[in-house]
């Protein structure tokens, strides 16, 4: 073979190797980024022409396939829809998915690996895919009240047994229809997705699981939580003077309510909300133990519930002035409601953190179990005596402090306000978080904003009904 034919074939040769390593490449590593790219159409058009699979409140669906006629056979659907889209999410040729939607798409699309065999089975018998069911722990009677006593208010509340880690309520206001992204009419789906996007008061954004805000004093649970830990008791004193200056700052920090005397004890400084004795605490504290505690709640980690979910933060690197507004949660501290639930449900758990689920069991098309969530513990951020100071601390607050208004006559209650005024250019956050010793439940519910005139927004006021509702609902 002459010089030139030579030099061609291996050319050649070394063109075919890179081709055939190409598609090595692709076929192995690359399957599952290309399969989830949502610009994969093909991908996409094989999932809309399967008979994805239902997620059930008890028996109830609240997500379904049914038969369709048109470029795809079937069709998803959202039964009372603005009810259960906090939970649901939606299911959209063009916009993809959210919420159980999204972080259970393998095993409702029947694509999961747990369902590999059952998909052997199929392609042999020449049967259709479908996917497998998933059944969740939510109550409806809790779910209805939240919807309700939210109303058309930015907000969000969640309900959850604290004992077991199940999630029983959530939502987040205003809800929004699924239907409306799940039509197989494109040109309407995009209308839908434009104004519902665009929409001032922002239904897309889910407040309870996705979104975090600044706690205000419900962040306090921590703070106290943190001085127990390091030794101090609930009838320790604590300097709390009507105004604190701030170290190395011109500014200082007041309290909005009596808090009972310049010393207080910690539970007299808890059952008040006073602001200055706190931030008094987190400097005598230090910032590497407030932080501390913190992370033993969940802060700055990633949160374990089954549905996509934001972290939730505690800075770094503060001074003392900005670890005496952190520890009345101001200053960088930003929590979900589902992170200041799981600081109170712990609490009332005796120091047990729980892992937070919505689904109970998913399962196949042959109703065998595919996967069942059982209750699992992920820390003990306090021990069982320092849990159980907070709890009569907390009960306190409710039956004697700023938490009065989440009083239910017959119900053992401990809860904290709390109001995160971060922003003098928009109303104030209102929170109430707590729990009830029977039945075994945590809340939180948070307004992020209401149709009130502004001084008259509080953790107690605006909060504490929506928490008071859903408890009566779980009675």
């Amino acid at each position: 073979m002459n010089g030139p034919l030579r030099k061609v074939s291996i050319f050649i040769s070394l063109m075919m190797a890179a081709l055939l390593l190409n598609i090595t490449w692709i076929s192995v590593v690359r399957t599952n980024e290309l399969n989830a790219d949502p610009r994969n159409r093909r991908v996409r058009d094989a999932e809309f022409a399967s008979d994805r699979g239902a997620i059930l409140v008890g028996n109830t669906p609240i997500a379904i396939t049914n038969p369709s006629e048109g470029r795809f056979p079937y069709a998803r659907s959202y039964p009372k829809g603005d009810t259960w889209s906090s939970v649901t999410g939606w299911y959209s040729y063009d916009y993809a998915r959210s919420e159980l939607e999204k972080q259970y798409n393998e095993e409702l699309s029947g694509t999961g690996s747990s369902q590999a065999v059952s998909r052997i089975i199929d392609l042999l018998v020449g049967r259709q895919r479908q996917g497998a069911n998933l059944s969740t722990t939510l109550n409806p009677a809790a779910q209805q009240a939240a919807v309700d006593a939210l109303g058309d208010k930015q907000g969000a509340a969640i309900a959850m047994d604290w004992e077991t880690g199940e999630i029983l309520a959530l939502v987040s206001a205003p809800t929004y229809d699924p239907n409306r992204l799940s039509t197989l009419d494109l040109t309407q789906e995009r209308v839908a997705w434009d104004e519902l996007l665009n929409a001032k008061d922002e239904p897309l954004k889910n407040r309870a699981v996705r979104e975090v805000f600044p706690p205000g004093s419900t962040f306090k649970l921590v703070t106290a939580a943190a001085a127990l830990e390091n030794g101090m008791l609930p009838s320790s004193e604590l300097q709390s003077p009507q105004s604190l200056p701030l170290p190395n700052s011109n500014r200082s920090m007041g309290n909005s309510t009596n808090c009972g005397g310049t010393t207080v004890t910690l539970e007299q400084a808890l059952v008040t909300s006073c602001n200055t004795a706190f931030g008094n605490l987190g400097m005598e504290l230090g910032s590497e133990k407030l932080r501390a505690a913190a992370e033993a709640f969940g802060f700055n980690a990633e949160p374990t519930i089954d549905l996509p979910a934001a972290a939730s933060r505690f800075p770094a690197e503060i001074d003392e002035a900005q670890t005496a507004l952190s520890a009345i949660g101001q200053f960088d501290v930003a929590a979900s409601p589902l992170q200041m639930l799981q600081v109170v449900a712990a609490i009332a758990n005796d120091g047990h953190m729980m892992q937070p689920h919505v689904v109970r069991t998913v399962t196949g098309a042959d109703l065998k179990v595919v996967r069942s969530m059982e209750p699992h513990e992920l820390s003990q951020p306090l021990s069982e005596s320092n849990a159980q100071l907070m709890q009569q601390m907390m009960e306190s607050v409710v039956a004697d402090g700023t938490g009065r208004p989440a009083r239910i006559d017959g119900m053992t209650i401990g809860g904290k306000t709390g109001t995160a005024q971060s922003d003098p250019d928009r109303p104030p956050y209102a929170w109430f978080i707590g729990y009830a010793k029977d039945p075994k439940v945590a809340v939180v519910a948070f307004v992020q904003s209401a149709d009130v005139e502004r001084d008259d927004i509080s953790g107690g006021r605006v909060a504490a009904p929506i928490f008071k509702a859903i408890l009566e609902a779980l009675r």
